[in-house]
């Protein structure tokens, strides 16, 4: 399993930030989702050859469930990205940026989405006890959320004839598949590292612009008493609040972020030297050995998964 860090767009979620495009025209749209008629939230049931879905990075302020009833693909949710066979069950939280499940995958595929706002269910979590541990759910899911096991069989069989139902039983059929899902232990966090809003709001001005500053520079030399001198604080308090607020070091966020960048590369005809020079990297052996601590791979055998699907 590889696990790229897209840790700026995470950032920039919690911030509160529409982030519309990413560095070097690498774009995330965003997609308007309309409920269907007579109804607060929307199910579709594809069945089609997978090119003639979106796989653009993407994201929504609705909550989506998606289940693969068929087919192999790859998962690329938030800062996560692994490949899946058999089907797939995972909710994706609001907000959070994710391509289409099956992207890069092989037909037959077939899958039921289901999209819906938070404020679908939050009227009910003041006056009705019985929801809070949906309302749990629907908080973690920030994280992206994958179930497997039992629970994924379970509530595929409910999904399965979702679709079909009038708009007050499909309702309903939603709650109860939320439900079962909040009671499950089968599940696994797909962001485990993602960083916690606390503080972060607090702050949204000082740290946006270090971060706009890493964005647009990070090929370059990355000066961190300049991302101090942006964050209009001195060069060891700005050291102690980056590690505070984000939870790593900020010459470890320039790496993660760079390495980033160089995944997107690797997936061009650039040779790993050119993609180490263009990200900012000074040399080679550097590069790889920090591309290895972060993924566990080289940049060369990360390119072969790649071409092996």
């Amino acid at each position: 399993m590889v696990c790229i860090h897209f840790l700026l767009y995470s950032i920039k979620l919690f911030l509160g930030i529409l982030v519309l495009e990413a560095p070097k025209g690498v774009k995330i749209e965003y997609e308007i989702v309309r409920p269907d008629e007579g109804s607060c939230f929307r199910t579709l049931h594809q069945k089609v050859p997978i090119s003639s879905l979106f796989w653009q990075y993407h994201y929504h302020p609705e909550i989506e469930l998606t289940c693969v009833l068929n087919g192999t693909g790859t998962r690329h949710i938030g800062n996560h990205l692994s490949n899946y066979t058999g089907g797939d069950l995972v909710l994706i939280g609001s907000d959070l940026p994710h391509s289409g499940l099956g992207w890069r995958g092989s037909d037959p595929h077939e899958e039921i989405v289901v999209q819906f706002r938070r404020e679908v269910i939050l009227p009910y979590t003041d006056h009705f006890p019985e929801m809070k541990a949906i309302l749990r759910l629907i908080e973690r899911s920030r994280f992206g959320i994958l179930f497997s096991g039992r629970t994924k069989a379970e509530a595929t069989r409910r999904l399965e004839t979702m679709p079909g139902l009038p708009p007050f039983e499909r309702y309903v059929r939603l709650l109860e598949v939320l439900q079962y899902l909040s009671q499950s232990q089968d599940i696994t966090l797909l962001n485990r590292q993602a960083l916690q809003s606390a503080g972060i709001d607090k702050h949204k001005s000082r740290l946006q612009k270090v971060l706009t500053y890493v964005e647009r520079h990070y090929h370059e030399k990355i000066d961190i008493r300049k991302a101090a001198e942006l964050a209009a604080i001195s060069l060891p308090s700005f050291c102690n609040y980056f590690k505070k607020t984000t939870n790593i070091t900020f010459t470890d966020f320039v790496n993660q972020y760079r390495v980033q960048m160089a995944c997107l590369q690797l997936q061009e005809d650039k040779t790993v030297a050119e993609i180490c020079f263009e990200c900012g990297f000074k040399n080679v052996t550097y590069f790889n050995k920090v591309f290895k601590q972060l993924l566990g791979v080289t940049p060369t055998a990360f390119r072969k998964g790649i071409k092996d699907g």
